[in-house]
């Protein structure tokens, strides 16, 4: 009786799991007598699904049954909860029911509370382009999965090149696969011989100008204008980013070791990226990041006002990589 509910807004990541799922779980040879998808919006998708899941499969394997774009896990009516409660414990062995949603279930719901009982709830969501630690361990997972071996180097390359794009990931893992169909472990030259960083971000721009590396800013700020990032985007996020970092050392050296609070304090949704904002900002002069926050706030009047976007941002940066030099 497996029941499974995939949920997250990385689509694409649901996409294979859902693949994966169907290739371990149905016979080729059946597979169109045993698969069925439901559109959650037609009418009676529910009580469709469920019909389908008690029948049992033709032939060898197992029936899969794939309700899409699922609210029922954001909302049901009284009748549905009732038809689940009676529904899915006495679901066929050979039978697998799927939900995909792209929203958070509802934990308080009574019918969230009957697929977590009986079945399988997992997240697909994208990892947060901060968390260079989980970034590099899906690199490894899908390369391991996609039978390309890789350096630990090696996988950092690629991880630090696609960031949390799982779609640009697979790709360039395919990618590899095909030019070194026969190598053995591939190495870090081999990757970014290969592999198109596309890493050349606000948030790379905003740790090279912590560090005071006017080149390495100037060639990330080239790289955003040349892939047509706005330039008021890019200043937009760099003032997230410095104001994030200001709040966390202002409450950091305030004594302040609740990371909830220091959380909320600083806008940050998740708690946990705390620990990492801690580390970044420990080596970093409140001074300094008081007047990076000045910088751009004349960066983004500048912008505004119609100069040249290149020689501005190349102007600021410069700037602002002078504040953390050592005087």
């Amino acid at each position: 009786m497996p029941i499974y509910v995939y949920w997250g807004e990385d689509e694409f990541a649901i996409a294979l799991a859902v693949r994966e799922l169907r290739d371990r779980s149905l016979d080729p040879s059946w597979s169109s007598f045993n698969y069925t998808d439901i559109l959650a919006d037609s009418p009676d998708a529910v009580i469709d699904a469920l019909n389908q899941a008690m029948t049992p499969p033709f032939g060898a394997g197992h029936r899969l049954v794939w309700l899409i774009n699922s609210s029922l896990l954001q909302q049901a009516s009284v009748e549905l909860v009732e038809q689940l409660e009676r529904t899915l414990p006495v679901l066929l062995d050979s039978s697998i029911l799927l939900l995909t949603l792209r929203g958070k279930p509802d934990k308080r719901l009574k019918s969230t509370k009957l697929f977590q009982k009986y079945g399988e709830l997992q997240e697909f969501s994208p990892i947060p382009p901060w968390d260079s630690a989980r970034l590099l361990q899906q690199a490894k997972q899908m390369a391991r999965k996609k039978g390309v071996k890789l350096t630990h180097r090696a996988a950092e390359v690629l991880s630090e090149s696609v960031g949390n794009d799982t779609r640009r990931l697979v790709q360039e893992l395919e990618k590899l696969s095909l030019y070194y169909p026969d190598e053995g472990i591939l190495n870090d030259i081999a990757v970014e011989r290969l592999v198109v960083s596309n890493t050349q971000t606000s948030f790379k721009l905003a740790e090279a100008i912590v560090r005071g590396d006017i080149d390495q800013s100037l060639s990330l700020v080239e790289g955003l204008l040349l892939g047509n990032e706005p330039a008021l985007k890019i200043s937009a996020t760099l003032v997230s980013q410095f104001r994030t970092w200001l709040w966390v050392k202002l409450m950091v050296r305030n004594g302040e070791s609740d990371n909830r609070a220091i959380a909320k304090a600083a806008g940050v949704s998740n708690p946990k990226r705390v620990y990492i904002l801690q580390k970044q900002v420990r080596s970093l002069r409140e001074e300094a990041l008081r007047k990076t926050l000045s910088q751009l706030l004349e960066l983004e009047w500048s912008l505004k006002q119609g100069y040249n976007e290149r020689e501005t941002l190349q102007m600021h940066a410069i700037a602002m990589c002078q504040l953390y030099q050592p005087s």
